[in-house]
């Protein structure tokens, strides 16, 4: 596994591997590696004949008050599970070789970059969109892949990728979660004993809202019964919990068949913790 930190450097390798009629997958992360990450990499592999990951903690992607310093960067520890997933590449750049002095392009997007998070963190998805669209320009893979935890980020992506016209297949691979069903996230590391116990709380209460949805319960009820469960499983706050079309994550117009997720965000202590669940609606 070769490790490069400059575009020229990426793209040179990426030539060689076109050279030889090779196919590429691309991986991005910002590190703090874990189980989700390495399932990305597998699903990377069975995708292509090269995988490449790219470890780069995005300034642009993270508020005025949240927590860009206190991000875990853990490099070393990153590459050694890159290597045994059998990463080929990994493309770690510092923060003047994405943004150099005097950079001044923001990709900015409607559609699905709206609401829910988009809301909850103004001008997170253009930070998002703009270095995906650096990454993706960059390396120019035949597929990226991203977890569906995040799934308004995968389909932000999605849509980027389409308007402009970038020739990439953008696949999301199902969430990890822990054996208690808490969504496996570099952010679970900031949570005490207490607080780890309690946060299994926002996937249990989503996974029982959608059930009741899809029986056809009514959906302002049972977000109400998951929206309290939450509150009482220890969070302090619950941020959003709504139900969207899993297509475009507009709001259903009815129930019709289609494929929508339950989509939440909720406080617990001073960490941020979000989760989703597919459904039928």
């Amino acid at each position: 596994m070769k490790v490069v930190r400059k575009v020229s450097e990426l793209r040179s390798v990426v030539q060689q591997w076109r050279a030889a009629s090779l196919n590429v997958a691309l991986v991005p992360t910002m590190g703090a590696l874990h189980a989700a990450h390495a399932a990305l990499v597998t699903d990377a592999r069975n995708r292509a004949d090269r995988v490449v990951a790219t470890i780069f903690v995005n300034p642009r992607q993270f508020g005025d008050d949240e927590d860009l310093a206190e991000y875990p960067r853990t490099e070393e520890a990153d590459l050694r599970q890159l290597r045994a997933g059998g990463v080929d590449l990994v493309f770690a750049p510092p923060v003047d070789e994405m943004y150099p002095e005097r950079f001044a392009t923001s990709v900015i997007l409607t559609g699905p970059a709206e609401g829910l998070c988009g809301a909850a963190r103004p001008g997170h998805f253009d930070g998002v969109a703009t270095v995906v669209a650096k990454l993706l320009l960059q390396c120019l893979p035949d597929v990226a892949v991203f977890g569906e935890k995040d799934y308004q980020q995968l389909l932000v992506i999605r849509r980027m990728a389409q308007d402009l016209d970038i020739p990439v297949q953008i696949a999301g691979v199902p969430t990890v979660r822990e054996a208690d069903g808490l969504a496996c996230s570099s952010r679970n590391g900031y949570l005490n004993p207490s607080e780890r116990a309690s946060a299994p709380a926002l996937y249990q209460s989503l996974r029982s809202a959608a059930q009741q949805i899809s029986d056809g319960s009514d959906v302002l009820p049972a977000v109400s019964e998951a929206r309290a469960s939450i509150l009482d499983g220890g969070f302090q706050a619950v941020e959003y919990i709504e139900l969207r079309r899993a297509d475009t994550l507009d709001n259903p117009s009815g129930r019709d068949g289609t494929p929508a997720r339950l989509l939440a965000a909720a406080q617990l202590g001073t960490t941020r913790l979000i989760d989703n669940v597919g459904l039928t609606f």
